[in-house]
């Protein structure tokens, strides 16, 4: 299994005792420091940079610590220095760097995390001077340094100590709560469950859902420990917290991924809503209170466009390729109010061009606020569709030759190519395509009910199987 590289960042295998070979070690990440100093370093030359320190932080996975070591002493070496942030979510270190680029001096940042990948993976997101994700182009240029060891090295030595940095998790929680009104949410002092799987936004999502007055249980609160459960925010791992809900009196149920950039809903009666219904709940709330272009990627749910058609002509919607690099870049283009994706993933440009679980936890309290009703009948008045998710091991050749062989057997078909291949018919729509950060392929499907939307995937799937 090779080291994954793409516009999510790096990612890979950091622990032997998986039976899979390793491929994440300090020396990666310290190369990796390299060659994003040296990115930064010559972009400076050209006028368009002149900072040269980065935040760094990492998620609460165990080992976390001495590959931001590692990647800080890279990058020292090539002329840039890393101020530690400790255990930060990915969001808060995006605005921690689009914050503080006078104060400190920051030109980016690097968080330690794999996302929802299982415990043995580990990997390195990079954030350019605005606290968002380099765009494909410039990845592609930062990991052809890094493949070629094309770094400049001009320093020797240790960075020298590193400033004070203000406190991340409280600029988090008070931008967030600058997109809602904190005291309506207040007023109808919701119980709420949050599951933060020992990652990073224990602290920042119980202090935001505490400063709008909740009553918070909170579910594997303590970072910096194994997690407590399969780290994708899906209904298969959600299982016993759902139990949970249900057999207490919550209003709601939130839990998050290791880096809380995807947030998975749960709603009262201890339902499983899943992350699909994430971004539609957010786009309700947006929707109806800044019509506006929103943009989502081309594996999300067809509920974000009802819910725009139902908000009126100034809400439309926009597709992108999926990854969040892909998402922002869209959302600059058309000035989107609102960005996320299927996965859990909710953008607003007023506070990050990051996903953001806290956004998300606060959107979608303010909605049930406004509506004065049970979250489980807000989610029933949305338009119900059935959406399958199905992945199988491929590797880059595989992924290429299944392609090739789903565009020709659909040629008559309405199909994207923008990201893999979507599928458009009457009834629904087929999205397959390479993940960004596995070595794997998914195949995304969408109907009115559940035995619609399988036998679509199975219509692709019997020609994925054959090429």
């Amino acid at each position: 299994m090779p080291l994954i590289k793409s516009v999510s960042g790096v990612r890979g295998i950091v622990d032997p005792r998986c039976g899979q070979r390793v491929t994440l070690d300090a020396e990666v990440a310290c190369d990796l420091g390299r060659a994003f100093a040296t990115y930064l370093r010559r972009r400076r030359r050209s006028g368009t940079e002149s900072d040269p320190a980065l935040l760094g932080s990492r998620d609460g996975r165990p080992g976390g610590g001495p590959f931001l070591e590692a990647f800080a002493r890279g990058a020292w070496e090539c002329g840039t220095r890393v101020i530690p942030l400790g255990i930060v979510t990915t969001p808060g270190t995006g605005l921690a760097v689009a914050e503080n680029r006078e104060t400190l001096g920051v030109c980016g940042g690097v968080v330690i995390t794999a996302s929802h990948n299982p415990q043995q993976w580990n990997g390195l997101k990079l954030l350019l001077d605005a606290g968002r994700a380099p765009t494909a182009d410039q990845a592609r240029v930062i990991f052809d340094l890094f493949d070629r060891h094309d770094f400049d090295r001009i320093n020797q030595g240790g960075p020298p100590p590193p400033p004070p940095v203000p406190d991340v998790h409280e600029l988090h929680v008070s931008r967030a709560l600058e997109q809602v009104q904190p005291d309506a949410i207040e007023a109808r002092r919701f119980r709420v469950a949050l599951d933060s799987i020992h990652g990073a936004g224990a602290r920042s999502g119980r202090m935001l859902l505490e400063r709008l007055g909740c009553s918070v249980a909170a579910i594997n609160p303590e970072p910096d420990m194994p997690f407590g459960r399969n780290a994708e925010p899906t209904a298969e791992n959600l299982r016993d917290f759902c139990t949970i809900v249900a057999d207490g009196e919550f209003d709601a149920a939130f839990a998050q991924d290791p880096d809380a950039d995807r947030l998975a809903i749960v709603d009262e009666t201890g339902r499983y809503i899943g992350e699909e219904y994430t971004l539609a709940l957010a786009a309700k709330h947006v929707f109806a209170t800044r019509p506006g272009p929103a943009v989502a990627n081309l594996s999300t749910s067809r509920m974000i466009d009802d819910l725009a058609a139902a908000g009126g002509g100034a809400c439309v919607v926009h597709r992108s390729a999926v990854g969040e690099a892909n998402v922002v870049e869209t959302m600059d283009r058309v000035e989107a109010h609102l960005g996320g994706e299927g996965n859990g993933g909710v953008i607003d440009p007023r506070v990050v061009l990051i996903r953001d679980s806290l956004v998300a936890m606060a959107m979608v309290l303010q909605l049930m606020a406004d509506e004065a009703r049970p979250l489980s009948q807000i989610v029933d008045d949305i338009p119900r569709y059935t959406i399958i998710k199905e992945k199988f091991e491929a590797d880059r050749g595989r992924i290429e030759r299944i392609l090739s062989a789903v565009g020709e057997r659909f040629a008559d078909q309405r199909i994207n190519d923008l990201d893999g291949l979507r599928i458009d018919w009457d009834t629904g729509w087929v999205h397959i395509r390479g993940s960004n950060t596995e070595p794997i392929m998914r195949i995304i499907a969408e109907s009115q009910d559940e035995p619609s939307a399988r036998e679509l995937v199975a219509r692709v799937r019997s020609v994925a199987d054959t090429a």
